[in-house]
């Protein structure tokens, strides 16, 4: 596939239901029905939303409603029809679409900026290994490979069982860097994956290793015709990762959710690396778990300046930091809801 698609993500609780139905089931029945080629389930290991409630699996007490995210990947007209339907039957949590374009081995990456590219892959046949070796030997910044629990591929819907090898379940690869290694990288992981679909989306590079290299871009609150902008940050770090001897990814939540930010999830990878360090992940043979893991923050420009300065702070030995433009978003919770889901326009800072 190529060309410009959207990209409809969905933060929820695990146990969030619709009609007697848990969500992540609904959502993902919704576009396993309707062919969607790429959309993954993943199981996140800690965050807080609009309502402030901590959730993690570190303690039992807290473990119960996990936060959730679906994403789900297809041309803009397709999403736009299913966005109606996902926003009935989501009524707690965040919404967001992002613009995005199917990448191929022959898809022109032009020099002058940075992206992140993903990368739907099939559990099996280590396939996620596979990409982020590639990645890897072409210089790219960072790659993190975190494990589906539903979605579908190529529009077949594939669900993990309790018993089973699971081979075909969703796996979805994120990495970000430069554009130049992105763009040598994809003829390569064309090759080396059997049947990718990947996504190109523009971002900016913040931090790496403790070093700044940037801050967010300058983002108006909405665009000429009044539509709200928002914008992502997005911390690629190692669970290993200390701040002041606390989990890194653990220090950010638990900061930011004192500070009174809107929300923030952390999620748990497999394998990955970032910067000069070597893959690493899960292994049976490790007593530390060296799992790579995601933190994502969402919210308006003014208040993602606010919670920059605390990643700046916190990631001062470690982490990749990015900043990227999020056009729509609708956060409903008790007796709350703001936002809407038409597209912004395009702005400068956008894919």
């Amino acid at each position: 596939m190529s060309g410009d698609c959207v990209k409809l993500t969905t933060y929820f609780g695990e146990r969030d239901r619709c009609d007697g139905r848990f969500l992540g089931d609904a959502l993902l029945e919704l576009y396993g029905r309707n062919g969607v080629p790429a959309s993954v389930l993943l199981r996140a290991t800690e965050g807080f939303g609009i309502k402030h409630r901590l959730h993690t699996q570190q303690l039992l007490t807290l473990s119960e409603d996990l936060p959730l995210v679906s994403v789900a990947i297809d041309a803009r007209e397709r999403i736009e029809s299913l966005v109606p339907e996902v926003a009935e039957i989501s009524t707690h949590g965040l919404i967001t679409l992002e613009r995005a374009r199917f990448a191929t081995a022959e898809t022109d990456v032009p020099n002058d900026s940075q992206a992140k590219l993903t990368v739907y892959v099939a559990r099996g046949q280590r396939a996620a290994q596979a990409a982020v070796g590639v990645l890897r030997g072409h210089g790219v910044s960072g790659a993190t490979a975190i494990l589906g629990i539903d979605g579908t591929r190529h529009g077949d819907r594939h669900r993990a069982r309790f018993f089973g090898a699971n081979l075909d379940v969703p796996v979805m690869v994120i990495a970000v860097g430069d554009n130049a290694p992105i763009r040598a990288a994809l003829p390569e992981l064309a090759t080396a994956v059997d049947r990718p679909l990947m996504t190109l989306e523009r971002i900016q590079v913040c931090k790496r290793d403790g070093q700044r290299l940037a801050v967010p871009p300058e983002v108006p609150d909405a665009d000429t015709s009044g539509l709200a902008l928002w914008q992502k940050l997005m911390i690629y770090s190692s669970a290993r990762a200390r701040h002041e001897g606390e989990p890194l990814h653990r220090a950010l939540i638990r900061r930011l959710r004192a500070e009174g930010a809107a929300g923030a999830t952390a999620l748990r990878g497999f394998w990955g690396y970032h910067g000069d360090h070597e893959p690493h992940g899960d292994s049976f043979r490790s007593l530390r778990r060296r799992v790579p893991v995601v933190t994502v923050i969402v919210d308006t420009p003014a208040n993602v300046r606010r919670w920059f300065a605390i990643v700046d702070e916190l990631t001062d030995e470690a982490g990749l930091v990015t900043s990227e433009v999020v056009p729509a978003l609708r956060a409903t919770g008790p007796e709350t809801e703001h936002g809407g889901l038409a597209l912004a326009e395009r702005w400068g800072g956008d894919a």
